[in-house]
Parts: structure tokens; sequence; C-alpha cells
């Protein structure tokens, strides 16, 4: 769906609420904080600036931020895990302001990192704005999976197949879906107004997938490391705009 110029202002403002709380958690991650205690920080800045949380309660979902340490690639429910040197921890938040939402990702470690996991970190990142600069009008929607998956492929690593991104509006997730990867067809054309949420994630092993007992947290098969970087960007005349960048 196209947007107008009044609703992508107020997905603008949104944006900058969701780049606000990654700011938030990104000063706060350290030894010994528990992903609890993230979890309230976001919600501290939810309530600073007169949002409201997407996350919480969407389907059931128990916080205002998802947070997935290590082998979990994405949905993590914020608790009692206790960060630990070495660890990386991908954040995923959301905002809504006057009914039109935010939502983008990173991923960060906790102290010294592991080589391995400092890149992955690096190539994930990477590998986001790859797609986003896919993301002009005229160019075809899975062009943004093809570039993707071209970084984070070409590195060496894989990139998750059953979690993808979408279109973002007036709901979190919309039609279209923006896949990671490049699926055999080359999607809608995108148009000026159109905003999508971007949001690859990679593995450092295969990119299997499963689901935990308490329904939301995704694991890698094979215990290997995933980051998952996200932003929330509009096509315009200019170029892709990226709302929820600091």
């Amino acid at each position: 769906m196209r947007r107008s110029s009044d609703e992508l202002a107020k997905m603008r403002k949104a944006g900058k609420v969701v780049a606000e709380m990654h700011e938030a958690t990104r000063a706060a991650i350290r030894p010994g904080i528990t992903t609890r205690e993230l979890n309230a920080i976001a919600a501290e800045v939810i309530e600073k600036r007169g949002a409201r949380s997407n996350f919480l309660n969407y389907h059931g979902f128990p916080a205002v931020i998802c947070t997935s340490p290590n082998d979990m690639i994405v949905h993590g429910i914020p608790g009692d895990y206790v960060l630990e040197e070495g660890d990386i921890i991908s954040i995923d938040c959301g905002a809504i302001i006057e009914g039109y939402h935010g939502d983008a990702a990173y991923t960060a470690g906790v102290g010294q990192i592991s080589p391995t996991a400092q890149k992955l970190i690096e190539v994930t990142e990477r590998s986001l704005w790859a797609g986003i600069e896919q993301m002009t009008k005229g160019n075809r929607l899975n062009e943004i999976g093809r570039a993707v998956q071209k970084v984070a492929e070409g590195a060496g690593f894989s990139v998750v197949r059953e979690y993808v991104g979408h279109a973002i509006g007036t709901a979190m997730h919309e039609s279209p879906q923006v896949t990671n990867y490049w699926p055999g067809v080359p999607g809608p054309t995108l148009k000026t107004g159109m905003v999508f949420a971007v949001e690859p994630m990679v593995n450092v092993g295969s990119p299997e997938t499963f689901l935990m007992d308490d329904g939301w947290s995704v694991m890698t098969a094979d215990g290997e490391l995933s980051a998952h970087f996200e932003h929330t960007i509009a096509i315009t005349d200019n170029g892709p705009e990226v709302f929820t960048l600091a």
C-alpha cells in the first residue's frame, strides 16, 4: 500500500521512538544485565515518548521488545537470562504513534566476542544495507532479498527462510512479505509511498530453525550463532528513507 505524506510523517515519528529504544538498550548491554531489565529500559522510552508498544500482547507476546541471545534467531521473551561476556544479543523493538508502526532490530556483542561472532554481526548489518540500496522506485521487491542473500552467503553464512520482512503501516505485519533471499520471481514493482520492514536473519551454520516450547523463541537447528538486523524504510522519489535511524 502506498502511504500519503501525512501517514509517512506519523511513521517517521514512530521510527524515531524505535531508534531511541535502540540507543537506550544498546547503551545498557553489558555482562550481568538481564533481558528483563533491557525490556524495562525500552518500556521507559515508549512511555516517555507517548507511544504504544506494538509487541506487547501481540498474539499474547508478554513484552515490549524481543531479546534473542546467541543461537536464538528471533522472538526471544525477556526474562531472567543474564548476559555474559562473549554473548551476542539481538534486540527487536517496535512502537506505534497515532496508529502507525515502526519496527527495527540490531545485534550487539556483550564485552569481548569471538571473531566469528563479530564477523556475523558485521555481515548481517551489511546485508541489510545491501537490501536497502535496492529500495528505489521502479525496482522489484525481491531484488532486496537477492542483495541480502549475496552478501550473507558470499561471507560463508546462511540466510533464514522461514522468517522474513514485511510491509508495515497501520499494522505491524502487512503484505507483501520481503524475503531475505531470491525466491525465483521478481515480485511487485516498488512505488513511492510504499513502506517495508527489511530484516535479514543470518546464521553461522545451516539456515534451519526450530521453535521452542514457549511458542515464540526461534533457535538455530544446529546451535550455531545467529544475528538479526532490521529497519523500517520508505520508498521515495529520492531513494530509500530509513525511518528507524537515530
